[in-house]
């Protein structure tokens, strides 16, 4: 349950707390005190959208906090660990701030936190029904939804086990769909990755290939000028000739002339010993340079014209299927990958449309299930809430819940489920979307939420003004039945009626503050003489009316011998 909310600079709330606790919660107050705040508050923390309109005027940010008691903690503890929050004890912290710029923040057990996760805990903790929720009501996903609650833990296991099998089929029959409809074009891609492939593999190009043939048909090309150049530089190092003009001849003619006086002068010994290290280093050179000779005497047209084939063999690949020589080599890969999902297209289509036809049956019992669940459970829920109703003064109302099966499947089975009231006898059931007032509504949606609740109890229920188009004794019974409500939920209730507040065992009234510039709206905990003057303000408009202080306290004292 909600132990208390803390409200800064929401709508007309300047700062406000409101302590609830246990029990039956009432929220009361002049229009425009800033009643729908608490819910606007409470609908922040359910991580319902933001609106940054709803920041009070002059105020940068609007904050929300709430703080939880849970009696089970486990339901929601995998949720809060996952977000990074911390639950206390058996207490957990909410909040939520909304900027004038439209920036929104969560924060779950002390973490920031992204505002769906706000969502998914409000799923849980907290139901809010208001006047919207009636219009809802009407349409025939809100009743198949009332049905489906009501139904038990039996039937939402058996629909859990439906929903995972129909999207199963839907899935893979989507995938057969694709795969048989795109068969001819994926036949004819393999067709050609087959002959790429081929291709490819046969003239099974080497990384860098391209560019080292590139380089030696420009050294080929160039032969003749290679050889006459390291010719006449091997000639002018060492001549053949041995007339003694070549660079070796020189070099070795200087080194001795230089060493018959070496010992006579040092620094000539120094250049001799250089001159003697020019000299190993030019026979290395000749030697290489003859080297080279050789092997560009062994090189000819021949070779050139091997390797420009295999230069135009490697770029007809590359313009088939680069744009570089690496791209051609990693489609062998790719595509041998591509090539054996294609071929398997055979055995998977026949996997598909065993595990479709075996899924298919599968959901036509899951929901022919269902539809037996949902229409025992539509005359346990017609009757009880028949009887609901007449104690909210509708006596001769009946309410009837027709589960009707259609051929179509769709995620929640194959049913479509409608509320018919029949206000007296001898009429006839009509659709509560075409016949129900906005009163007969409220007292319709009430009575689901007080039977449903047998079955499946949610912690906190909130109801903004539910009561609105009721009043004298069907407002009493609304009261009466929402304090029945709150024996194994909290509630809270936003409402104009005494009639409803009379049975709240906790009583918050939001006033309304005009004395400076800016109207503010604070809360206040209203307990004996300040109940009744606010109890008569609701049944008279006159606080200080004798007589409506009268009414007041006698309201109060039958709602306390309930």
């Amino acid at each position: 349950m909600i132990e208390e909310i803390r409200i800064r600079d929401l709508g007309v709330i300047s700062e406000a707390v409101l302590p609830l606790g246990p029990g039956f919660t009432a929220i009361t107050g002049e229009t425009g005190a800033g009643k729908t705040m608490v819910v606007t508050a409470l609908g922040l923390l359910r991580g319902e959208r933001s609106d940054s309109s709803a920041v009070r005027n002059g105020s940068d940010t609007a904050w929300v906090e709430g703080r939880w008691i849970l009696t089970n903690p486990e339901a929601i503890t995998e949720t809060v660990n996952d977000a990074g929050g911390l639950i206390e004890g058996d207490e957990l912290l909410l909040g939520r701030s909304v900027s004038v710029e439209g920036r929104s923040r969560a924060v779950v057990g002390g973490r920031s936190t992204p505002v769906a996760v706000l969502g998914e805990l409000g799923e849980l903790l907290v139901a809010v029904h208001g006047q919207s929720d009636q219009v809802r009501l009407r349409s025939a996903s809100a009743q198949r939804e009332a049905l489906d609650r009501f139904a038990g833990a039996q039937f939402a296991e058996v629909l859990g086990e439906y929903a995972h099998a129909f999207r199963r089929w839907k899935n893979n029959a989507a995938e057969l769909a694709e795969i048989t409809a795109q068969r001819d074009a994926r036949t004819r891609e393999a067709e050609e990755l087959r002959l790429s492939i081929s291709e490819i593999e046969a003239a099974a190009p080497q990384p860098g290939e391209d560019e080292q043939l590139t380089a030696l048909a420009e050294r080929l090309t160039h032969t003749e000028d290679l050889r006459v150049a390291t010719a006449l530089a091997r000639e002018a190092l060492s001549s053949e000739e041995g007339d003694g003009g070549d660079a070796l001849a020189r070099v070795d003619a200087a080194k001795r002339q230089l060493e018959k006086m070496s010992d006579v002068d040092p620094v000539l010994s120094g250049i001799a010993e250089t001159l003697t290290q020019l000299s190993f280093q030019l026979h290395d050179v000749t030697g290489q340079l003859s080297s080279h000779l050789a092997n560009l005497e062994g090189e000819g047209e021949r070779d050139l014209d091997v390797i420009q084939n295999r230069r135009a063999e490697l770029n007809t690949l590359i313009r088939k299927y680069g744009p570089t020589l690496d791209d051609v080599i990693a489609l062998l890969d790719s595509g041998s990958r591509r090539l054996l999902e294609l071929d398997g297209d055979t055995d998977r289509i026949t996997e598909l449309a065993e595990e479709v036809a075996a899924d298919h049956a599968l959901v036509v019992r899951g929901a022919d299930a269902l539809h037996d669940l949902r229409e025992a459970a539509a005359s346990r829920l017609s009757a009880a809430v028949t009887e609901e109703l007449s104690a909210l003064a509708m006596p001769d109302a009946q309410l009837f819940v027709k589960v009707t099966k259609n051929e179509e499947l769709a995620l929640h089975g194959s049913d479509t489920v409608e509320l018919l009231l029949r206000p007296h006898p001898g009429s006839d059931p009509r659709p509560i979307s075409k016949s129900a007032s906005g009163g007969e509504l409220s007292r319709i949606m009430l009575a689901l939420e007080v039977v449903i609740a047998g079955q499946d109890s949610v912690p906190t229920y909130v109801f903004d003004e539910v009561d609105s188009g009721v009043g004298g004794a069907s407002a009493i019974e609304i009261g009466r039945r929402l304090a029945r409500l709150a024996e194994k939920s909290q509630v809270i209730v936003v409402t104009h009626l005494a009639q409803v507040a009379a049975f709240a065992n906790n009583h918050l009234r939001v006033v309304k503050d005009t004395s400076g510039e800016v109207t503010e709206s604070s809360v206040q905990t209203l307990r004996g003489a300040d109940r009744e003057a606010e109890m008569a303000r609701l049944l008279s408009g006159l606080p200080d009316s004798e007589n409506a202080l009268a009414h007041a306290r006698e309201l109060i004292q039958l709602a306390s011998s309930r």
